[in-house]
């Protein structure tokens, strides 16, 4: 056997990627990519470059524009909002994800507690998805409703929480 022809066959055989595959599984396990076949987010996945950030350093700050939501591969954010600390995230957490809908800016501060690598799934990865596969870019619409929706009640429970604690 020739050695380009070699090389073609040990290539079909050959594993991805580990990280690849790794944020594909982070991904895969969020509410985000529910009913989502593996496979199609591993096409996503492959184009999402991994981003490093350092102790203290803002990902994005309140007021930025929006871009896309993140996946932690690793590490600890912090969201803030006016000083008031409102989520602490971790491996296979993911935020932002009002950027996927909405050309607004961020509505908080993100910012990395330790080293921290993540991955970006932007606004226009979305587009191309949809354009290319819309019936899986379609679930994905659906499951980014139902997250908002559940935040949206979860903030509305911790609103009226916070009134009655005032009321005492």
């Amino acid at each position: 056997m020739s050695k380009r022809a070699s090389s073609l066959w040990s290539n079909l055989f050959r594993k991805g990627n580990p990280l690849t595959e790794h944020v594909t599984e982070l991904w895969s396990a969020t509410p985000l990519f529910r009913d989502i076949p593996k496979r199609e987010i591993l096409q996503l996945v492959r184009d999402m470059p991994p981003r490093h950030f350092k102790a203290g350093e803002f990902i994005f700050n309140n007021g930025d524009a929006g871009a896309g939501a993140a996946v932690i591969i690793n590490g600890k954010v912090e969201i803030r909002s006016a000083g008031v600390l409102l989520a602490e995230l971790s491996d296979g957490d993911f935020f932002g994800e009002i950027a996927l809908v909405l050309d607004v800016p961020r509505t908080a501060d993100a910012i990395a507690v330790e080293e921290t690598e993540l991955i970006f799934f932007l606004r226009p990865e979305l587009d191309e998805w949809l354009a290319r596969s819309p019936y899986f870019a379609g679930k994905l619409g659906a499951n980014l409703a139902y997250v908002l929706a559940q935040r949206l009640l979860q903030a509305n429970k911790a609103l009226v929480q916070a009134g009655h604690e005032s009321h005492i």
